[in-house]
């Protein structure tokens, strides 16, 4: 099971690695682990979100999201992002930006830098919507219920995570606005970037996630009226089968899955640049780490890992939560990327140990887990 998961992503670590090495000797076989390494604890809670939405959809879609999806996330956010940033901050056209990254490094990075309050702008709306949405909704399940309750009941307020998202906007570029001001201008117009980059990720993602939502509810309909089905098939004897997502339902659902996944890797690209700027070494190490998170998507879906662990998708959240404002913070002020990889893993550590605990107050009291005011929760002490 785990190298028929895994099998892919191990060939790509080897074949990877060696290209390093032929490519710039052993250092670069250095960098490219380092880079792998870094991809994989900045995007673990990207594979937590991933599965959530992938055991929806059915095997199908499975296998799209791990080939096309793989050459759209390793091939397109990886190697032909950088690229577009540069090009397009530089006003160059695509072979020149290209030309740059290898011919002078240094230009390269000092171009993607100047592009990254757009990019941190763009990327933490996106982020912060999807944790917003999370934790302003009622759930059955809640693990830091102190928090978790108080925002459910806000949560009934129509748009409130909207509302929210473009203060936290509003309060990112009056700061940047603030900072160029006293520094005498120069860079006043980032201001205007950065409510026009937030903007559009906040459009982004109320168009994806509307669509998706629009088909996941149509499907829901569907699926009731296919379960009234199998009702009949069971008393009658015949073999039943799940309903999964499919046609435009899980094309959507796969849109909003890049859409999502290019957001989670802003922040790995952007901190490969303190590691290395030579955009080979980039891709490569950057590449195997993607390869290893959609592996490991697939992994949590078919061993029921969520279902099982039921705080791991809330560790998850929280994470893009946190993620999503240290994009909006690097705006403004540096944060080193081990930090950002921390808090991440931290995080979703805590959820899966308090994931445990539940189960093992399940098991000695015999009970079945389940509501919010089950034993189980009461004594996961959160």
């Amino acid at each position: 099971m785990l190298l028929k998961t895994f099998g892919w992503s191990f060939a790509v670590t080897a074949i990877g690695l060696v290209a390093a090495v032929f490519y710039g000797g052993w250092q670069a076989f250095g960098i490219v682990a380092i880079l792998s390494i870094l991809e994989i604890s900045l995007s673990f809670d990207n594979a937590v979100i991933n599965a959530g939405i992938l055991k929806k959809m059915n095997a199908f879609w499975q296998k799209i999201f791990l080939t096309v999806g793989v050459l759209i996330a390793v091939f397109g956010m990886r190697l032909v992002f950088p690229v577009v940033i540069v090009a397009i901050s530089a006003q160059l056209g695509p072979i020149e930006a290209i030309d740059l990254s290898f011919n002078d490094p240094d230009r390269y990075k000092e171009l993607v830098t100047d592009a990254h309050p757009s990019i941190a702008a763009f990327g933490g709306m996106f982020l912060l919507m999807i944790f917003l949405d999370f934790i302003f909704e009622d759930r059955d399940i809640q693990w830091l219920r102190w928090i978790e309750r108080p925002l459910a009941k806000l949560g009934k307020v129509d748009m409130l995570s909207v509302c929210v998202a473009l203060i936290v906007l509003l309060i990112a570029a009056m700061t940047v606005a603030t900072h160029a001001h006293q520094h005498g201008g120069g860079h006043a117009d980032k201001a205007s970037t950065v409510m026009l980059s937030g903007i559009a990720g906040l459009i982004t993602y109320l168009v994806v996630g509307g669509l998706s939502g629009f088909f996941e509810n149509k499907l829901e309909e569907e699926e009731e009226r296919e379960q009234e089905a199998e009702e009949e098939a069971r008393k009658a004897g015949k073999p039943v089968s799940g309903v999964l997502l499919a046609g435009k339902a899980a094309f959507f659902m796969f849109l909003y899955l890049e859409v999502l996944d290019a957001s989670f890797s802003f922040d790995g690209v952007i901190g490969a640049f303190a590691i290395t700027n030579e955009i080979v070494l980039m891709a490569l190490g950057l590449g195997i780490g993607a390869m290893y998170v959609r592996s490991l998507t697939v992994y949590l879906v078919r061993q029921g890992t969520l279902d099982d662990y039921v705080y791991l998708e809330h560790g998850a959240h929280y994470a893009i939560g946190a993620l999503s404002v240290i994009l909006l913070v690097t705006i403004r002020y540096e944060i080193n990327e081990i930090i950002t990889g921390l808090v991440g893993v931290v995080l979703i550590g805590w959820s899966f140990w308090s994931s445990v605990r539940r189960n093992k107050a399940i098991e000695a009291s015999g009970g079945e887990g389940g509501g919010p005011d089950s034993k189980a929760e009461v004594s996961s002490g959160v």
